[in-house]
């Protein structure tokens, strides 16, 4: 689901954390294009949002659990091995690409499993003290990026590596290659991908450097050489840095993702003695919010400027960018909002009060034309299949805040013919046996979501380290 993902080298809170959701076609617009994408989308057919509305109810229609995998290994796949990478722990990411699903738990274990054979294909780990901390499909080469720390290293550094998809399939997760050896990536450094615009952003904090890469080949772009740089934020096209605050102001730059040229430097006056609680750049968009103070949204074009009351946006913890429709998501409290860049709240969702209270976007998933949202809810109270600790998993409508579908304990077990033993194929039933929870236990404690397109299947992990597949 996610660009501009960044890992950093040791834990950090995710107050403010900016995702930009993945985009059909991946293409560098700059500020100049972002108002022919919103006529393109202004002018589009009611007809046709009908169609996907019915479309995309019919797709999630009796989606019911088909097969479960198991991330955990309580014989060690290789040896000697770190002895907590033995220990069954939550699932905390799930990536699938090419018919291979990806799931990554907190222990540090990595296992790929095929949606073909349905079985474990390998684990990533290519050595017995690597604890891998991330992980990003690159579809410009179709490979796996994993991100991982090393016991060897006091667990200090990231150290990136790419896999092609064919390997991982033929069971040779150590066939990659090191990336970006010659950064160091320590704490407060770290890797972002940047999906969107095709690029990779390292810091290295030694020697407060910023790098910017290609994704299609690794090769290194530019560099940004300030120590008074605070934070880069990158948008379609686009790179904003942020500087070290003055008194009365923040001195920001806007770059060119591609070449690393100053489009605009100028200053941001803000209120004295105040904190920053975010200052996030989209397209033409500045968005600044400080402590008890209203939002401000700048439009760096013409320095027009606009304010939201505080009692109407309240800083969020988490958002997502939609630049295809040129919205933006706020999570906060549990709850899901959406919002235009005139600082009109657009969408509120019904039913759809998320079962974490943190900011994990790993238990979310934006379609790619970004007009679905699916997402681990709680469960309806009226809902009496429901169980106290099952959730339910919410398909709905973005720019509605329409609930479409869901999968809970009441619809999501197999079909009649499937559970059914004197019916259906061989390899049905052989495939059912490998489900040993039940539905209302697969929609507990979900820590991670992940949703294929081609294939119309939703994958969710749990605490156990079981993934489950979700299929109509």
């Amino acid at each position: 689901m996610e660009v501009g993902r960044r890992i950093s080298a040791s834990p950090r809170p995710c107050s403010g954390r900016r995702i930009l959701a993945k985009k059909k076609r991946a293409r560098s617009d700059g500020i100049v294009n972002s108002v022919k994408k919103l006529q393109r989308r202004e002018i589009s057919s009611k007809r046709d949002r009908v169609f996907g509305l019915s479309n995309a109810q019919e797709r999630f229609r009796n989606m019911h659990l088909k097969e479960e995998y198991d991330t955990h290994d309580p014989k060690g796949h290789s040896s000697p091995i770190l002895s907590f990478l033995m220990k069954r722990t939550r699932v905390i990411e799930i990536v699938a690409a090419r018919d291979i699903v990806f799931a990554l738990a907190h222990s540090g274990v990595c296992a790929a499993f095929s949606r073909e054979k349905n079985e474990r294909i390998c684990f990533l780990n290519v050595s017995p003290d690597e604890v891998i901390r991330s992980l990003f499909y690159n579809k410009n080469n179709d490979s796996l990026i994993t991100v991982s720390v090393y016991a060897s290293d006091n667990f200090s550094s990231l150290k990136c590596r790419s896999t092609r998809i064919e390997y991982i399939r033929r069971g040779q997760p150590d066939a990659g290659f090191a990336l970006f050896e010659s950064e160091s990536l320590k704490w407060p450094g770290f890797v972002e991908f940047d999906d969107v615009n095709g690029k990779v952003l390292t810091y290295s904090a030694q020697d407060s450097i910023y790098k910017v890469f290609d994704l299609k080949n690794y090769t290194m772009l530019y560099s940004i050489s300030d120590k008074h740089v605070q934070e880069i934020k990158i948008s379609p096209g686009i790179m904003l840095l942020i500087f070290n605050r003055a008194s009365s102001h923040v001195p920001l730059k806007i770059l060119s993702i591609e070449d690393g040229t100053v489009l605009k430097a100028f200053n941001h006056l803000l209120h004295r003695n105040k904190k920053v609680d975010f200052i996030e750049q989209f397209n033409e968009k500045l968005l600044v919010k400080q402590e008890n103070e209203n939002l401000q949204i700048l439009d760096v074009r013409n320095a027009e400027l606009m304010e939201v009351s505080r009692t109407e946006f309240m800083t969020p913890s988490a958002f997502i960018f939609l630049y295809e429709n040129q919205l933006f998501l706020t999570f906060r409290n549990r709850n899901v909002a959406v919002w235009n860049f005139r600082g009109e709240l657009v969408t509120s969702f019904e039913d759809h009060l998320l079962w974490h209270p943190d900011c994990n976007t790993n238990n979310i998933y934006i379609t790619s034309d970004q007009d679905l949202i699916i997402s681990y809810c709680k469960a309806d109270s009226d809902d009496h299949w429901m169980e106290a600790n099952a959730g339910s998993i919410h398909v709905s409508n973005i720019l509605t805040g329409k609930c479409l579908a869901k999968i809970n304990a009441g619809n999501g077990g197999p079909k009649v013919d499937e559970c059914d033993s004197s019916a259906g194929s061989s390899s049905k039933r052989s495939n059912l046996s490998l489900v040993r929870s039940t539905v209302a236990g697969a929609l507990e404690d979900i820590t991670a979501l992940f949703y294929d397109e081609e294939r119309n299947e939703i994958y969710t992990g749990n605490r156990h380290g079981l993934v489950h597949v979700w299929s109509n």
